[in-house]
């Protein structure tokens, strides 16, 4: 019986640690299709964020510079922004608000909010406005990206094509180790 109180109690002891959230690295692009007819939208609500955290001055040094290169390259893309930051993910939701330009009554040029979820894959909602605005500041234009419920896989690039606006998401492990090389025999 002492055998079983002693397991429990260490149960109790390890068991948050396991479902502790891990830091990660996420990297968005994200990007105008060229080719794809620009579809309008409303602008974004004024609670764009609905209280989420911003971004603001926790970036990491990006890692698909070569990819955002390649897309600059090609005339049938705009690179719209490229971030990268740190972020702890788990099992709980979180959200990011992220923007880019200066604000104008509440709103960006561009402004987004990522909600994450980690499980074995994870779960992305993904809601971005590009904003055009006039000479007073009011918002005249919007081009809107909306993907709910996204299950990607980590450690890959990921494509969320959401018509003539696109989102390009990494995220990786900062704790997991790098997979080990092959045996010298089983290379070729």
């Amino acid at each position: 019986m002492r055998l079983f109180r002693i397991l429990s109690l260490l149960l109790v002891v390890v068991a948050p640690a396991a479902f502790a959230d891990s830091p990660y690295q996420v990297e968005i692009i994200l990007v105008r299709q060229n080719a794809e007819p620009v579809i309008n939208s409303r602008p974004a609500p004024e609670d764009w964020d609905a209280g989420a955290p911003r971004l603001g001055e926790r970036m990491s040094p990006p890692r698909l510079g070569n990819i955002v290169d390649k897309l600059r390259a090609d005339s049938t893309y705009t690179v719209l922004a490229h971030k990268a930051w740190e972020q702890n993910l788990g099992e709980q939701p979180v959200n990011i608000a992220i923007t880019d330009g200066a604000e104008q009554f509440g709103q960006f040029p561009l402004q987004g909010v990522l909600r994450l979820q980690l499980g074995r894959f994870t779960d992305i909602d993904a809601d971005f406005w590009i904003n055009q605005f006039d000479a007073n500041g009011s918002v005249i234009a919007s081009e809107h990206l909306a993907q709910k419920d996204v299950r990607t896989k980590n450690n890959q690039l990921n494509y969320l094509d959401g018509g003539h606006l696109a989102l390009l998401i990494k995220i990786t492990s900062l704790t997991a180790k790098p997979p080990s090389a092959p045996p010298p025999g089983l290379q070729d």
